[in-house]
């Protein structure tokens, strides 16, 4: 008889590169990409695996790598009096020491993206005037946007991504700006490393304030002609940084490489793997991922776990290590994305759990066996017998669906967002 295989169900978030996957546990979205069995040899499969959208795995202890040992908890201290810190009075831009829940940043978050918004839209104008630009005049709000993402990261970026079509380029920025302040602390970068990232990120589209109105706000798909007028806003906006004398080269660099591809099919200079640097890398995965996920005139956003799972299967386009890492920074199942549960419930996503990216906290609003809505419920999946089982659709659900956004954000916050 052959022998037993040692077989161990895990979380997907727990993967990591030298294990045996054995067997996928429930629906596998892009399952023709995959063999049943297979090791993860490399970082791009672990990101397809991790961008799934598939909860659980089997693993083969025999033929791979456990999940990683939990560290060593350090010794607690003696007991005794902790000695009192003075509170240091808030100013902007400062770092903030350690999170703070979710609920309690959103007000805050919204203000950070209604500022962002005007000061993005005034520097447009500015540009459109014919004034020369001055890169240094966003630092104040990447500030802003930097300490809000240190605080609590899922507040700005699920915010972000609530746009209407008119505000779309501002906000845009912004949300970009936020992505990569995140995305950057994920890959380890320091503080001003992340900074000079989200200030690449807040200007990456400037050039696009040199468009044609009429091509840039055209309420549908764009011609071959309009698309080959809109493929010239990096250089356009490379030039226009230069002429400020005062950008750095990481947002340079962005601003005319953030629609390169890593297997050298993007533009404008077709650049490959490293010769496209790490932090237009980062902007390529930012970018594509809030401009799929916002409304467009011509089309609504994707849902943002079904978002993750596309661009995990476009192969090519990203850098695989980079996208493992944003995919840990925004969650499988971001804010804001609907899912499935086994108990046959629906759920909006409406907070992460960092400790397990396929266990967030959800609301519970719809039965699917009853066809009807429920009393919306909070649910920690990571402290629930129940668990989710795939992404969920909104296509054709939109007459039975509450208004979606306020089970996760305050209606009070989205208000303030529109006004």
């Amino acid at each position: 008889m052959p022998p037993v295989p040692n077989l161990k169900k895990i979380p997907v978030a727990q993967a990591r590169l030298g294990m045996h996957v054995h067997k996928l546990v429930g629906s596998w979205m892009s399952h023709s990409l995959w063999k049943s069995r297979f090791a993860l040899a490399t970082a791009d499969e672990l990101a397809r695996l991790q961008g799934s959208g598939v909860a659980e795995c089997w693993i083969d202890l025999d033929l791979g790598l456990d999940v990683a040992a939990e560290p060593v908890p350090a010794p607690a201290p003696p007991p005794g009096p902790a000695p009192a810190l003075p509170a240091a009075p808030a100013r902007a831009g400062a770092a903030h020491q350690g999170p703070v829940p979710l609920d309690a940043e959103m007000r805050e978050a919204a203000a950070i993206i209604g500022r962002g918004r005007s000061a993005v839209q005034s520097m447009f104008n500015e540009v459109r005037l014919g004034r020369t630009l001055s890169a240094d005049g966003c630092q104040d709000l990447v500030d802003e946007v930097a300490s809000s993402v240190q605080r609590n990261a899922g507040a700005l970026l699920s915010l972000a991504r609530l746009k209407s079509q008119d505000d779309y380029s501002y906000m845009h920025s912004v949300a970009v700006c936020a992505m990569m302040v995140a995305l950057g602390r994920g890959l380890g970068l320091d503080e001003a490393g992340c900074r000079a990232a989200g200030a690449a990120g807040l200007m990456h589209d400037i050039g696009k304030a040199l468009m044609p109105l009429e091509v840039l706000n055209k309420p549908g798909r764009l011609t071959e002609a309009e698309f080959a007028v809109m493929r010239t806003h990096p250089g356009r906006g490379h030039e226009l940084l230069l002429e400020g004398r005062v950008a750095p080269e990481s947002m340079l660099d962005v601003v005319l490489h953030h629609h390169e591809r890593i297997d050298g099919t993007g533009y404008p200079h077709r650049l490959a793997g490293e010769q496209i640097s790490q932090v237009s890398r980062m902007a390529a995965i930012c970018d594509v991922y809030d401009a799929i996920t916002s409304n467009r005139p011509y089309k609504a956003g994707w849902d943002p776990a079904a978002s993750i799972s596309r661009m995990a299967g476009w192969k090519g386009h990203f850098d695989p290590e980079i996208f493992a890492v944003f995919v840990r920074t925004l969650g499988i199942y971001p804010i804001g994305s609907m899912v499935r549960l086994a108990s046959g419930r629906l759920a909006i996503v409406a907070e992460q759990n960092p400790d397990n990216l396929v266990a967030p906290r959800v609301k519970v609003f719809f039965s699917t066996r009853s066809q009807l809505p429920i009393v919306p419920e909070l649910l920690d999946l990571s402290r629930s017998s129940d668990h989710i089982v795939g992404r969920e659709s909104r296509d054709g659900k939109a007459g039975r669906l509450p208004r979606l956004d306020e089970l996760w954000a305050d209606p009070e916050v989205l208000r303030a967002m529109k006004a």
